[in-house]
């Protein structure tokens, strides 16, 4: 996964979006604000997102709140101390409840940096992929991060902070806060092997973390590959939740379930030219030139994520 995370950021600064030595948003620089969504239950996005998703631009972390009776739970922990502070500064404009719980959509440290930041009795929540990953691989994680999101962004101090509970593979909890019940589901491989999708079911608010980046025109990464694993745990959840779901993605302004039907169109539109191409005994290069899918671009990235990363992903996946 590495390597296609390096490619990734080299695919960046060729298209432009990022400068050399620079990363594609800034920790340092990002400021968040909070968005209700309902009763209680609140999206935090990086200022600036809206006009950013119509330019197809990356765009920094998302996380959220839900605000119960007895207690909060979050939804990512941000990449460094500035941005969790500026998140638990969020929360305490809302509440003066304790913060409970911290849910970790992934492994990804702009997504669960800020844990150690967290006060020790907040209970985080975990994957078990999520925690082995953290467990096996945190300071050559770290090393990478700061190659890439830049030295003096606050990663150098992190250390890892162990989960209190973890989620097993097809796993799913519930957490009752009182007046509002949080779901937490593992619907199967998405971006990685770790993937939690949150959500307050009596509210139709769902966070999907990495799996759904934004809203179109960003498509998803297949940085591990899995083509065939993504679009099944995508129209899994495709089914499971109405359509007029509010849904918050992991890099962009709140959406709908049309953002989660952009994704399987396109990752469909993949699969269907890839297999032909193969039925055809195309290579690799011929592939990527058939399977051009002009109708799915706008994305800033596009000329990275769908030729050098997604088409091959896919190749290999179905070969």
């Amino acid at each position: 996964m590495k390597n296609l995370i390096m490619a990734a950021v080299l695919g960046l600064s060729a298209a432009g979006v990022a400068q050399a030595q620079e990363p594609i948003w800034d920790g340092n620089k990002v400021v968040l604000e909070s968005q209700k969504l309902a009763d209680g239950v609140y999206a935090v996005i990086p200022t600036g997102a809206d006009e950013m998703s119509v330019e197809g631009l990356p765009i920094a972390t998302t996380s959220g709140f839900v605000i119960g009776d007895n207690g909060v739970l979050v939804i990512d922990s941000m990449l460094n101390e500035r941005l969790n502070t500026q998140l638990f500064d969020l929360i305490a404009a809302e509440t003066d409840k304790p913060v409970k719980y911290l849910v970790n959509t992934s492994f990804h440290g702009d997504h669960s940096y800020g844990n150690y930041y967290v006060p020790d009795e907040i209970d985080i929540i975990q994957h078990e992929t999520t925690a082995d990953y953290i467990d096996n691989h945190f300071v050559a994680d770290t090393e990478f991060m700061i190659q890439n999101f830049g030295e003096g962004r606050g990663i150098e101090e992190i250390k890892p902070v162990s989960a209190e509970i973890l989620v097993g593979k097809g796993g799913s909890i519930s957490i009752d806060l009182g007046d509002k019940v949080v779901k937490v589901e593992d619907f199967g491989f998405a971006q990685t092997g770790g993937d939690l999708f949150v959500s307050v079911p009596d509210d139709k608010v769902l966070w999907t973390g990495n799996p759904i980046i934004a809203r179109a025109p960003a498509v998803p990464w297949l940085l591990d590959g899995h083509l065939l694993e993504t679009l099944a745990t995508l129209e899994a959840v495709y089914e499971e939740f109405d359509a007029d779901t509010t849904v918050v993605p992991g890099h962009g302004p709140t959406t709908d379930m049309a953002a989660v039907k952009w994704n399987i169109d396109y990752l469909t539109a993949v699969r269907n030219g890839v297999r032909d191409a193969l039925a055809e005994g195309l290579t690799l290069e011929e592939t990527v030139e058939k399977v051009s899918l002009p109708e799915f671009k706008g994305y800033a990235i596009w000329d990275w994520v769908h030729p050098s990363l997604n088409v091959p992903a896919a190749y290999n996946d179905l070969k």
